[in-house]
């Protein structure tokens, strides 16, 4: 029998249009929609075929959880904002065609991409190593001015591209928005210079030569905070120092995860959707 605390806060991985795996999973936990809080590493939609009942829910939470933005999220809003085309495995037309739709992306919109907490870090991907936990923060409120301003269209195309971009302070404008919002939505691995390596998104073990995660980077300067994130559905659930990976790949019929962030305790409910490929595809 599980003993919960009188207030809790979850951190939960990527939901992927899973729905009722993540009812399900609340429901595990006792989760009190009147006192305890969830924190989700992004990534809401797409794949699972409940996308549309899962922002309709989380949008009708109000302040009782924090959502940041995932790749698959901000995908939608291109697609939305008719600068990308769909992708062999995206399952996103009930959302773009539903009634209710521009109440459901403004609100998805106005999701940040950092949400930060004492030593907690939420994030979608990861953190360049150049940033601090402070850095990371204060720069994502300068990329999400962009996402929610009239450029927003360009940054979500540029959001598109699966490039191998490195960090630089000394960058601006559309560039350094560009390069900033894909360390936040996409950072995996990065080679010894800094660069992402952009097109994988196997297991840790099979990386390419001179590819490392980037919470392994020696000297990364945001060591001091502990960061939450997910979309690494290949790496898997993986608690350490300094670190919470939370993608225990739900959409691809294993589990979903949530992790107490009072008592670091982990829960997990297996998926009830059906399962898509390989979780070789970000």
């Amino acid at each position: 029998m599980y003993l919960y605390p009188p207030m809790a806060t979850y951190a939960i991985g990527d939901v992927h249009g899973c729905f009722e795996t993540l009812q399900r999973l609340l429901r595990k936990v006792a989760y009190d929609p009147g006192q305890d809080r969830l924190w989700f590493v992004g990534d809401l939609i797409n794949r699972g075929p409940g996308s549309l009942a899962v922002l309709r829910w989380a949008a009708e939470q109000g302040d009782r959880i924090v959502v940041v933005l995932g790749n698959h999220d901000l995908h939608l809003l291109a697609r939305a904002a008719g600068v990308a085309e769909a992708k062999r495995r995206d399952n996103l037309e009930a959302v773009l065609e539903a009634p209710d739709r521009d109440g459901l992306l403004a609100w998805l919109q106005g999701r940040p991409l950092v949400h930060r907490e004492g030593e907690l870090l939420l994030v979608h991907a990861g953190l360049f190593p150049e940033w601090t936990a402070a850095q990371a923060e204060s720069l994502a409120r300068e990329v999400e001015a962009r996402l929610r301003g009239d450029k927003a269209a360009k940054l979500l195309a540029a959001a598109e591209q699966k490039a191998p971009v490195r960090w630089k302070e000394s960058l601006s404008g559309l560039e350094r928005a560009q390069v900033a919002l894909a360390g936040f939505a996409r950072l995996r691995t990065l080679t010894a210079d800094g660069r992402m390596c952009a097109e994988f998104s196997g297991p840790p073990a099979l990386a390419p030569k001179g590819c490392r995660p980037w919470f392994d980077v020696p000297g990364r300067k945001s060591a001091g905070a502990t960061v939450i994130f997910g979309h690494w559905a290949a790496l898997g659930l993986k608690i350490g120092k300094g670190i919470a990976a939370l993608d225990s790949g739900a959409s691809w019929g294993r589990e979903l995860t949530a992790l107490r962030l009072d008592d670091w305790r982990v829960f997990q409910e297996p998926a009830q959707e059906p399962a898509r490929e390989s979780a070789g595809e970000d």
